[in-house]
């Protein structure tokens, strides 16, 4: 133990997560290839994070490490978010053919679409997870007491999970009346952000990174985590992607000229 912290014991964690991030991901590659579809890794994504704060949680709690109200906290709050992302992005693809994603990036490939698949999907994911859940893994060791941070970050996790939850319902009403074929969702959350899920995400992630950080060294190791998860909302896989799909898409310049990229706002006139 050095600093307070027991980076030994924390440093088996990482392996541990690492095989139950693996685990989740390959046992979904397993499933999309019977299925024929790869989309269904994108349910993946949050269970796999599931996993790895059950793993944490029980690993450290079997060796006597970090503060139980935090280890629940952490495990808790990470659970909840990551099966609410699983069933709302299942029930969305439900009956769905292949994604548009995937089939377009399958069709580049060389050799072995399968292999492709699992070198630049599935493994990359489960590598993601691995890192950005470092706030997970290592806020079970952290011995401190929550306080205010803790609870801030509570706070800030709602707000995101209230977002994205909100977010999803409200789109998936639109698009599931005819009437609105062809038209740019702006109601609701989504005429203060063209991004409430991910902007909900964005607080999760965050919020979860401070509820985690009751040491400074832990937050020092552990902030790579959520500034990697902005990131790939931001300019990686998630917002600039989703905008260049909608470009073309009748009337959603002007919907971009009123509604916030990113930060939630009142729209302008």
């Amino acid at each position: 133990m050095v600093n307070g912290f027991p980076w030994d014991a924390f440093g088996a964690n990482l392996a541990i997560a690492a095989g139950a991030s693996l685990a989740v991901l390959l046992t979904t590659f397993g499933l999309a290839l019977v299925k024929g579809v790869h989309r269904i890794v994108d349910v993946a994504w949050g269970a796999a994070f599931a996993a790895v704060a059950l793993a944490s949680f029980a690993t450290a709690a079997a060796g006597g490490h970090g503060n139980g109200t935090r280890q629940v906290l952490l495990t808790a709050l990470t659970v909840v978010w990551g099966l609410r992302l699983a069933v709302h992005i299942g029930r969305r693809g439900a009956g769905h053919g292949e994604d548009p994603r995937y089939a377009k990036m399958l069709a580049k490939a060389r050799g072995n679409p399968s292999l492709y698949a699992l070198r630049m999907v599935y493994l990359l994911q489960a590598a993601l997870v691995w890192l950005v859940s470092l706030p997970i893994q290592a806020g079970q060791y952290v011995s401190a007491a929550p306080g205010a941070l803790t609870y801030l970050g509570v706070l800030l996790w709602g707000t995101g999970v209230l977002f994205e939850s909100v977010g999803d319902l409200q789109l998936h009403r639109f698009t599931s009346d005819p009437a609105n074929k062809g038209r740019v969702m702006d109601r609701g959350l989504w005429s203060w952000t063209r991004h409430p899920n991910y902007f909900g995400d964005f607080c999760v992630w965050w919020g979860l990174f401070l509820v985690a950080a009751g040491d400074w060294a832990v937050a020092a190791l552990c902030v790579v985590s959520p500034l990697v998860m902005s990131y790939l909302l931001i300019w990686g896989s998630g917002k600039r992607l989703l905008e260049r799909h909608m470009a073309g898409r009748p009337g959603y310049a002007e919907y971009a000229r009123r509604v916030s990229g990113f930060l939630p706002r009142p729209p302008r006139g």
